[in-house]
């Protein structure tokens, strides 16, 4: 068990929003034992803009110090975490051309680095623990200039080009090269990083299976049409040929999708279809029960090499509330074998939603219920912690 440490997070997301993050769902149970400083995603002037347009929902009285830019959260699960709301920066990563990045970017990193030795100073963090997660762009450039004794990277997703351009690649490597250890979320992703970096090791995601188990179905649901339920981001990663052809061919399903819509070509192909419905974000102490309403879950991701990386944290939230699910072959997975379909093309994903669906008992509720049971973020919060102790 990690005990008594002071542990900055460099994060690439906010401690809030409307869906669970691994980040969050680690570092508040780390911060039981531990004091924690959790840095949030670094705005620009752009988010500010935006967010006074209504578009966003951006920390801006805390980005401009109307509100305090370093607070105290109390977590879900009891403990307190100090959060940090950057001043807002320029907006570089769309920039092609590296030089004027190179000679605007290091403005970002210095007031990053500025705030942070402040709220450091403030709470009197001394020999840190630095933790970068999913953020290599900021962590090489801060690596080892905050005093700290040891600097892991989180990273739990294969980095993308879409939104940091083509430097993000060689970034990370060199990131990934230097930190003294990598924690990766899935075996695919770890395999790559050892490449780089021998002191590699695996924390797969975990559910709360407290709150999740409160909700869990204890019979299969006797209705004539069923529900297909996917709650989460809607986002590029879907594959939108294999959901239309489901839908299509499905008439007597009724399939829900709740969440941030963040791919427009999902809804606009979707939305004519009398069995699809479409709902706002809800909170993630609602997602349970939402969850446990379902005869069936799908993960439906595109098979490709991004994808590989990635070990979904939704697969043991639908298990310990009981609920059958059905994915795509985006990943190798093979602890879940027998207790999720996998399909490798569309008719397969149809055949198995129908399948889950027909032959679903409450032996195999049961058995879902118990595999989630093993993988509660309490235990993982505690194999990470102990990976880094033993690191230090």
């Amino acid at each position: 068990m990690l005990l008594g440490e002071n542990i900055i997070c460099i994060a690439n997301t906010s401690w809030f929003g409307n869906y669970a993050k691994s980040t969050v769902q680690l570092l508040e149970r780390l911060a039981k034992n531990n004091r924690v400083l959790f840095v949030e995603y670094p705005y620009t002037i752009k988010d500010v803009y935006a967010t006074l347009r209504g578009r966003q929902n951006a920390p801006v009285k805390r980005m401009l110090g109307f509100e305090k830019r370093l607070q105290i959260i109390n977590s879900n699960v009891g403990s307190q975490v100090y959060n940090l709301v950057i001043p807002p920066g320029i907006p570089v990563f769309f920039l092609k051309n590296e030089c004027i990045f190179n000679l605007l970017f290091p403005i970002n990193v210095l007031i990053y680095k500025l705030t942070m030795k402040w709220a450091m100073r403030k709470l009197k963090f001394i020999n840190p623990i630095v933790i970068t997660a999913y953020n290599p762009i900021f962590g090489l450039s801060l690596l080892h200039k905050l005093g700290e004794k040891l600097h892991i990277y989180y990273c739990y997703d294969g980095v993308e080009s879409v939104f940091f351009g083509k430097r993000i690649f060689d970034i990370e490597n060199r990131f990934s090269a230097k930190v003294n250890g990598i924690i990766t979320t899935s075996d695919f992703l770890n395999a790559e990083k050892r490449k780089l970096n021998p002191n590699c090791f695996v924390v797969k995601n975990g559910v709360d299976f407290k709150v999740f188990s409160k909700f869990a179905k204890i019979e299969v649901f006797k209705r004539e049409h069923k529900r297909v339920g996917f709650i989460g981001s809607l986002d590029p990663r879907f594959d939108i040929d294999t959901v239309e052809y489901a839908v299509s061919k499905l008439q007597n399903f009724d399939f829900e999708f709740t969440g941030d819509m963040r791919n427009e070509k999902l809804k606009a192909r979707l939305q004519k279809f009398s069995n699809v419905r479409f709902f706002d974000p809800i909170k993630p102490n609602e997602v349970p029960e939402l969850l446990a309403t379902y005869d069936v879950g799908m993960i439906p991701y595109i098979v490709n090499e991004v994808n590989r990386n990635i070990y979904p944290l939704k697969i043991n939230e639908y298990l310990a509330v009981g609920v059958p699910l059905v994915m795509n072959a985006f990943a190798h997975l093979p602890e879940f074998d027998g207790l999720v379909s996998v399909a490798n093309d569309k008719d397969e994903f149809v055949q198995k939603l129908v399948d889950e669906t027909q032959k679903d008992s409450v032996e195999k509720i049961r058995k879902r219920i118990d595999f989630a049971s093993a993988n509660s973020w309490e235990a993982r919060a505690e194999s990470f912690g102990d990976i880094i102790r033993k690191m230090g």
